[in-house]
């Protein structure tokens, strides 16, 4: 009996022992700083200088004290397309291994379906939402999706417990209707379930009153992910009237002048070295005298609506951050602002396609009202190599002017810093798992493996940098190709713009890419080649067809998709055809009748008499 009592009172003290330990680590565990919530900023075809801490003309006060507090990077590369960047992003993966390969707005057919181009999130792709859900995040996301168009593959599916998400590559600004005839219509999808836009709607400030809305909603002891990709500055440029007003006759002198503004500029942030030589422009670039004084007027006013953008989008980003702050949630939280790619350099005005389909649909491209409703604004081509200057060319082309843009990480730990060190869009993603303490490797069976490289040793001064001084870094696009080893880079440019010949540069000295060293360095140039080679088999890259061109492309894909959205095109299209062949032959015989018995042969070329 004895003996029992003492193992009874083995036992209970044991027990008491082991809640007092459980008691002890819950306690350590309240006690405990939370985990930092995450806020994820990502401008659309914003370029690196377009912002004030860049040396942009735009009011930025927001977005450039996040730079003066935290880490400004100068030399962040994304892809050259947006679904891309958005997918590396938010995996940590490359592009390729996605099936984001490019956009289904330029997909060749000979590439529909193939993996790695599926257009879609493929099996075995695992986004930060979903990660970042399982370690008790609250998950939110308001704005451009793009990374699937059909209700089952917008950001619900794939890890996002709150969502209101634009499935398209854009949409306009003021109200719920789509900006190119690829689309039918703006497919706006809250959770999954197709839904309107409020009355009051204007881009930027409805994804950030939605975001208030779901973090006031979701539950306020889990710290939270938030994720806003913004529509600006995304075609169509369209922004309040107050705000372009203040811009009025800041880009009258044009865009030569511009261009020269922004090398000085960069020159004096350090961005480029100070004997950089400008980046080459684009073949068939105009010179700002080459316009007439109305054609500038209009132009000019183009740039004042892109800037006042910029500082909407600004203004909202402002307007979380207060909230934030009134809610003691600020010094906890992690913000990343970057851009998707550089600047856009479609124009509106050249296009029959387009030009026709806007007088459908009530869209302008003129001076008045510009940047509001039912305006279809833009910048082109011209300004857009202005302001992607320092570096050459634009959006769609892994030339510097479409890959290098903005990216400034700030939260606590992380010390006010200009960090020169490479980083791409793929490491994004396992920086902000190591920086909460979540694995960023792991063996999970049919999981794609996390590409990039965690950036927290860089920002915590242990590295200098996360990649080794030679080791190879690759952006591929639609054959839109960088490679970077070093101080170097080769590249190669499809149609219309480029000839699919590779270039090599010296990046460090030449960050412009003027001078092309391909034939003084033949042996350096076959090397970065073949690490190419590697890297594409190692991928899945798909070779381009030949002849492949981007902008007819995107041609043949809208008026494919014109004839899906409306199949009674089709028949108007071969009801046109029939007429004219109708018109043609009764044409042919009115002039057989009088001109061609007396000749005795038909006047028409190639027809007998």
């Amino acid at each position: 009996m004895q003996k029992a009592w003492i193992t009874f009172a083995i036992a209970l003290l044991a027990l008491v022992s082991v809640m007092d330990g459980d008691a002890a680590e819950t306690k350590a565990a309240e006690t405990a700083a939370p985990r930092p919530n995450i806020v994820v900023i990502l401008a659309d075809d914003a370029s690196l200088m377009d912002f004030g801490a860049y040396g942009g003309e735009a009011h930025t006060p927001n977005i450039d004290a996040l730079a003066a507090r935290g880490a400004m990077f100068t030399q962040f590369r994304a892809s050259p397309l947006c679904s891309p960047s958005r997918a590396m992003l938010l995996t940590g993966m490359d592009n390729h291994l996605t099936g984001f390969a490019t956009i289904p707005e330029v997909l060749p057919s000979e590439q529909r379906g193939k993996k790695g181009y599926s257009m879609a999130l493929e099996p075995g792709v695992r986004t930060l939402a979903d990660r970042l859900r399982g370690l008790g995040y609250r998950t939110l996301m308001v704005g451009k999706w793009h990374l699937g168009e059909k209700a089952d593959a917008m950001p619900q599916a794939h890890g996002f417990d709150r969502s209101f998400a634009l499935a398209a590559s854009g949409a306009d600004n003021w109200e719920k209707r789509p900006y190119i005839p690829y689309y039918k219509d703006a497919p706006w999808y809250e959770n999954g379930v197709e839904a309107e836009l409020p009355d009051d709607f204007y881009s930027s400030k409805f994804i950030v009153d939605k975001m208030i809305a779901y973090l006031n909603q979701t539950d306020q002891s889990k710290p939270f992910f938030a994720y806003l990709p913004f529509q600006a500055i995304h075609i169509p440029v369209q922004a309040p009237a107050d705000l372009i007003a203040k811009y009025k006759g800041r880009y009258a002198a044009g865009w030569d002048v511009l261009r020269r503004e922004r090398q000085q500029r960069a020159k004096a942030l350090g961005l480029v070295p100070p004997d950089a030589a400008m980046a080459d422009l684009p073949p068939g670039y105009r010179h700002w005298t080459d316009l007439s004084v109305a054609d500038r007027a209009v132009y000019a006013a183009r740039m004042e609506v892109h800037a006042a953008m910029l500082e909407a989008m600004d203004h909202h980003v402002g307007r979380l951050i207060a909230h934030l702050k009134a809610n003691g949630q600020y010094d906890n939280t992690i913000f990343i602002f970057a851009s998707d790619n550089g600047p856009e350099p479609s124009r509106g005005d050249d296009n029959h396609l387009l030009r026709a389909w806007h007088r459908v649909v009530g869209y302008h491209v003129g001076l008045d009202g510009m940047g509001g409703r039912g305006s279809w604004g833009f910048i082109g081509p011209e300004w857009a190599a202005a302001t992607a200057t320092p570096g050459a060319w634009f959006k769609f082309y892994a030339t510097e002017g479409g890959v290098r843009v903005p990216l400034v990480i700030a939260g606590p730990g992380v010390a006010a810093a200009r960090i020169d060190a490479p980083a791409m869009m793929t490491d994004i993603a396992p920086t902000l798992l190591e920086w909460i303490g979540a694995p960023i490797g792991g063996t999970e069976r049919g999981v794609r493996p996390i590409t990039g490289r965690s950036l927290v040793p860089v920002l915590t001064g242990k590295a200098k940098s996360a990649y080794a001084k030679d080791e190879v870094r690759v952006i591929e696009v639609s054959g839109n190709t960088a490679l970077y080893k070093g101080d170097f880079k080769i590249t190669r440019s499809v149609l219309p713009l480029g000839d699919g010949r590779w270039r090599l540069f010296d990046v460090a000295s030449d960050p412009g890419e003027s001078t092309n060293l391909a034939i003084a360095r033949p042996e350096l140039l076959t090397e970065m080649v073949a690490e190419y080679d590697a890297y594409a088999a190692r991928m899945g890259v798909l070779a381009m067809p030949d002849d492949y061109d981007s902008a007819q492309q995107t041609v043949t894909n809208n008026i494919r998709q014109m004839l899906a959205n409306y199949p009674w095109l089709y028949g108007v299209m071969t009801g046109g055809m029939v007429l004219a062949g109708v018109l043609i032959w009764g044409l042919y015989r009115v002039l057989r009748q009088l001109f061609g018995r007396s000749a005795g042969r038909s006047p028409l070329p190639g027809v007998p008499g």
